[in-house]
């Protein structure tokens, strides 16, 4: 459970910020390429997942396995696009959102 909370927060956190687009996110998106229109879904995307995995908590194990799969792929996506455009100096961020994503998938399973 508490891989769980810890993934929550940090996605709230970065969802907030996403949908908020924070100087940091938009600096960030610009390194990696990214189109600012893609800042608002990918938020949209933390929020479902970290939503997701409360509602897992809150008793709907499967929404709390299927979030933190979700959550996992996103992830994964984001270290591979770090991977990709030599953002190595960043890659600390999405690599810890991955493995507590990757945490909650297998504590759930």
């Amino acid at each position: 459970m508490i891989f769980e909370l810890v993934t929550i927060a940090l996605n709230t956190a970065a969802a907030t910020a996403d949908l908020a687009s924070a100087e940091f996110v938009r600096d960030n998106a610009k390194k990696l390429d990214l189109p600012p229109g893609w800042i608002l879904p990918l938020g949209v995307l933390k929020a479902a997942g970290a939503l997701g995995l409360a509602a897992g908590l809150a008793g709907v194990p499967h929404v709390g396995v299927a979030a933190a799969g979700g959550l996992t792929l996103f992830f994964v996506g984001a270290v591979a696009l770090h991977v990709r455009r030599k953002a190595l100096r960043d890659i600390a961020y999405p690599a810890v959102f991955l493995g507590f994503a990757a945490a909650s998938l297998v504590s759930q399973w």
